[in-house]
């Protein structure tokens, strides 16, 4: 049964029991206004994190024309996203063993210090790089706290008819950051090669000084979110909001123990980490992709803006959808990959047009590139539910921690090989489609279950 909501916007409380297999005594549950708070500030967290993972791709013609970079140095700088999630064990323990509040707080601390490494303005180009890539490697170690605690807050905070719209919008704000980084990039920064009436724009200086104050921007707006997070961001509420989120948990051992040995669960992981780690890396670098099709550093930027701001908006809507008809998780993961399959195949084709002999214009890549990022980013939130429901009750943050490492780790395989491939870059479009294929298969022969939506929906009436 639903709880009511009180005048002051916050619902009233609510007897479920909190063990109904071994503990009769009941529980308040209680949802709180200040969630939305709490979630607006963790959102935030993401984005700063997204776009300054992003930075340099959307710029990397500038960057290589004032820092000196390589094609090589871009994907490196990208790859440093996924290499700092290789201690994702320890802030998976942090975590479960100290709350939210204390894993986030050091996340925070880290994009902090690494937005300040990259924007100090040495004017040796050799030890400006080193400073660059230490401050996306801190920026990186920020990823595992902020990628896999989203259904954590949400069942933390969030009554159960809330908790896919909240876990959406914790997950997929990090996305509009990096596509935030397609817009502001291009826009803030000239590229080297542009013009102001007849003149060719080559003033190293000006396009210097205008990353420069990008940097500095973005050190600014994580300082202030880190402050916020220190003065006020709670691990949990007083009463929790729902019977899951009063139940107890596996221990951190035992959790770990239970998801490597789940046949399932390694299933639908790999269905989620194989093709978004892939599509992370290949948006990273989409501007070196499309430059082949001759189009501009600005257009790659829109193209990758509206790729990611399309599967963010869709994914918060069948996220919201997702919570209105419960239990069909599998089949909106299943037409949103199929979409995924023919529009990557549409990319990828297009993209090769002295072999097939298809349309390669600005619409068709625009259309196809857009409707690639809507199904994947979208299907983001709806993968993470169906984890939580299928190996409940391994606690979310540390079952979210194992699938995002998977999915760090593919596109950090994809961005490691993309240094020593990278003259011809054809071969990530099909990547891209064979990774989308692949996850769809792996959905049809899943079967589902829903732990955790059974105790909140039967127990709690």
């Amino acid at each position: 049964m639903g709880a009511v909501e009180s005048t002051e916007g916050e619902r009233e409380p609510l007897l479920v029991p909190s063990q109904p297999a071994t503990n009769t005594q009941p529980v308040l549950s209680r949802v709180y206004g200040r969630r939305w708070l709490v979630l607006t500030m963790f959102s935030l967290l993401g984005f700063m994190q997204g776009l300054v993972w992003n930075t340099w791709g959307p710029i990397q013609i500038s960057a290589k024309h004032v820092f000196e970079f390589s094609s090589t140095d871009i994907a490196v700088l990208v790859m440093w996203g996924p290499v700092g999630y290789l201690p994702w064990l320890l802030f998976m323990w942090l975590m479960d063993k100290k709350g939210l509040r204390a894993s986030l707080l050091l996340s925070a601390f880290f994009m902090v210090l690494g937005a300040a490494l990259r924007s100090v303005p040495l004017k040796d180009l050799y030890y400006r790089r080193w400073m660059i890539h230490g401050g996306q490697l801190l920026n990186g170690l920020a990823g595992p706290t902020i990628m896999s605690a989203g259904p954590l807050l949400s069942t933390t905070w969030f009554a159960p008819d809330q908790r896919a719209t909240a876990t959406a919008i914790a997950s997929l704000i990090g996305y509009l950051g990096s596509a935030c980084a397609f817009l502001i990039g291009p826009l803030a920064v000239p590229a080297p090669n542009g013009t102001v009436g007849s003149t060719v724009y080559w003033n190293q200086n000006h396009i210097g000084d205008r990353i420069q104050f990008v940097l500095y921007a973005e050190v600014g707006m994580i300082a202030a979110l880190f402050v916020a997070v220190l003065f006020y961001f709670p691990s949990r509420p007083p009463i929790p909001p729902s019977v899951a989120a009063a139940s107890q948990r596996l221990s951190y051992r035992s959790s770990i123990c239970r998801l490597l040995s789940n046949m399932r669960f390694l299933m639908i992981a790999l269905a989620y980490s194989v093709p978004t780690g892939v599509v992370a890396g290949w948006a990273g670098v989409l501007d070196m992709i499309l430059t082949p099709a001759k189009v501009s550093q600005v257009d790659a930027g829109w193209i990758g803006f509206w790729s990611i701001v399309g599967g963010c908006v869709f994914g918060v809507a069948m996220a919201r959808f997702a919570d209105y008809i419960r239990g069909m998780l599998k089949l909106i993961l299943v037409l949103m990959f199929a979409g995924a399959s023919l529009a990557a195949t549409w990319f990828t084709l297009t993209c090769l047009t002295r072999l097939t002999h298809l349309p390669s214009t600005k619409a068709t890549l625009y259309t196809s590139c857009i409707l690639v990022g809507i199904f994947i980013n979208s299907s983001v939130p709806i993968f993470l539910e169906l984890f939580i429901e299928t190996v409940y009750p391994v606690p979310e943050g540390i079952t979210c921690g194992v699938v995002t490492f998977l999915s760090n780790l593919f596109t950090g395989l994809l961005l490691f090989c993309l240094t020593f491939y990278i003259t011809e870059l054809s071969w990530l479009n099909w990547c891209l489609t064979g990774s989308c294929i692949f996850s769809l298969l792996l959905l049809l022969f899943f079967r589902e279950s829903y732990d955790r939506l059974y105790l909140d929906v039967f127990v709690s009436v």
